[in-house]
């Protein structure tokens, strides 16, 4: 009986064994060492011009099995004390080492096959400056520059007969801004439209109350609450409540 072999095909000596035992379909926990053995040297004498550091390897499962073999002809006790005495089954080892390889094998290649199925599957590449451009951030000020306001802030003080003097003992806490914020929120309820900026300050309210009340817009403006457009040059101010902070609370 001729043999074709090549090294490839095997990955090494337990490689070659499972075959052996597939090809004749041995039950791998009772294996004739006999017949894989004499199978096994078949292969061997068939390999020529090998790397000495792999064939090797092929030798030295050689020299087990027929290790394995001799100590498999030896007599056998008839005596059960004396049976027991022999110890384990020679091939005990070698079956384990073959149960342990096959499972490496098939984990193998179950990786393999994911590997070819994930090489079938193209991604995108997917990072946030790939859409940065498409979610500029929202401008509250709407082109309104703060000397837009600050002039009508002066326009509110010069209605209610002060001036642009701010005095250094006021400062937030003391004015209640927070409050003053929530007031303004409530009242642009009432204009979904949005509202004039003249129309947050009272004609005849004090200057504290119109410079709390400008801070107020402030914050919300910074805190992106509300925003402020001008649709002209030197026209009207217009402050909104944004859209998203409309939906939440419906």
């Amino acid at each position: 009986m001729s043999y074709e072999v090549k090294l490839s095909a095997f990955e090494g000596p337990l490689d070659l064994l499972l075959h052996l035992i597939d090809k004749d379909q041995i039950n791998i926990y009772d294996i004739p060492i006999a017949q894989i053995t004499s199978q096994y040297l078949a292969y061997i004498e068939q390999m020529q011009g090998l790397d000495m550091d792999v064939a090797s390897e092929f030798l030295v499962m050689a020299a087990t099995l027929v290790s394995i073999k001799a100590r498999m002809l030896l007599p056998r006790s008839s005596g059960k004390q004396e049976a027991a005495e022999e110890g384990p089954d020679p091939r005990e080892e070698l079956v384990q080492r073959l149960l342990e390889y096959r499972k490496f094998k098939e984990v193998a290649s179950y990786l393999k096959d994911r590997e070819k199925q994930a090489g079938k599957v193209y991604t995108r590449n997917n990072s946030i400056e790939l859409y940065q451009h498409l979610f500029k951030p929202q401008d509250p000020l709407g082109g309104i520059t703060m000397e837009t306001l600050l002039q009508s802030l002066r326009q509110a003080l010069q209605r209610a007969g002060a001036g642009l003097f701010i005095p250094e003992e006021i400062t937030r806490e003391e004015i209640q801004v927070p409050e003053k914020m929530r007031q303004l929120m409530a009242m642009l309820l009432l204009y979904p439209q949005g509202m004039p900026f003249s129309r947050l300050f009272n004609e005849r309210g004090e200057r504290t109350e119109i410079i709390v009340t400008f801070l107020a817009v402030l914050e919300l403006l910074k805190s992106g609450q509300i925003t402020a457009i001008q649709t002209e040059t030197f026209g009207e101010i217009t402050i909104l409540r944004r859209a998203q902070d409309l939906t939440e609370e419906a």
